[in-house]
């Protein structure tokens, strides 16, 4: 009975890693094609394990240190130019960010500077530990504001412990399709980055709030969320809309 009461609460965690496994899951599949062909899915399901195993550890650690992360362990700057008074967890996330927006950029870079020397002549791969290193810890950047909503949803570790299990589970079943359909339609690949490029901004402006960052005497907010959901589904509308008027172009002139 006591199993069923928390049934509607593990519902709405595994909701919650799935909904917020999105990003982190394009991420994987981008990361992944830096390696060899014949190791990219081992490296999506090996990254995505290890970093299931290490969430359930962050779990248990982060509910033993709860206020520790939240505590300042970092402040600096002038208040009339840039100042800020950050914890573990604003550090995280801002570090995450910064490292995403970092990433975004340089793919975007690559493909705007592409001339298809890469492909003709052999671009070296990246290692596969470096890869599933990069994965892991960037699955766990992404899992720290996850877990802390998944304390405040409840305080049953074995529910955030199954929620966990689940949406790891469910990240290993789409990683693949993810990546073989972003090889399929390489100008959705376009749109992945720029969505990326966007949790990076996100994630730097989470950040900075949490660290009660200013600029100039003026407050840092966080990106809400509905402004980012709003911002991928116009991104995705434009990029399906303007798709389709080129396939139409294409059968005018044939």
């Amino acid at each position: 009975m006591d199993i069923v009461q928390h049934l509607p609460t593990l519902f709405m965690l595994v909701l919650l890693q799935a909904i917020l496994g999105i990003d982190n899951l394009l991420y994987i599949s981008i990361e992944s094609k830096k390696v060899e062909p014949s190791q990219q899915k081992r490296v999506r399901q090996y990254g995505i394990l290890l970093a299931m195993v290490l969430r359930i550890a962050l779990l248990f650690i982060v509910v033993r240190i709860l206020p520790l992360l939240k505590e300042e362990v970092l402040s600096f700057g002038n208040p009339a130019l840039i100042d800020g008074h950050f914890s573990i967890h604003a550090l995280t996330v801002l570090l995450g960010g910064g490292f995403i927006l970092y990433t975004a950029t340089k793919e975007i870079w690559h493909i705007i500077t592409f001339d298809g020397e890469d492909e003709h002549h052999g671009k070296s791969k990246q290692s596969f530990n470096h890869t599933l290193a990069l994965i892991v810890a960037m699955n766990l950047v992404f899992s720290v504001d996850s877990i802390l909503t998944a304390i405040s949803l409840t305080e049953v570790l074995w529910v955030m412990i199954v929620a966990i299990a689940i949406g790891g589970l469910i990240m290993i079943l789409l990683a693949d399709q993810v990546s073989d359909f972003l090889k399929k339609n390489r100008v959705y690949e376009v749109l992945g980055l720029f969505i990326l490029f966007i949790v990076g901004i996100m994630l730097l402006s989470e950040g900075a709030h949490l660290g009660d960052m200013h600029l100039a005497g003026e407050p840092i907010h966080a990106m809400p969320k509905s402004t980012f959901y709003f911002v991928i589904i116009v991104l995705i509308g434009i990029d399906v809309i303007q798709t389709r008027y080129q396939r139409n172009l294409s059968k005018s002139k044939k």
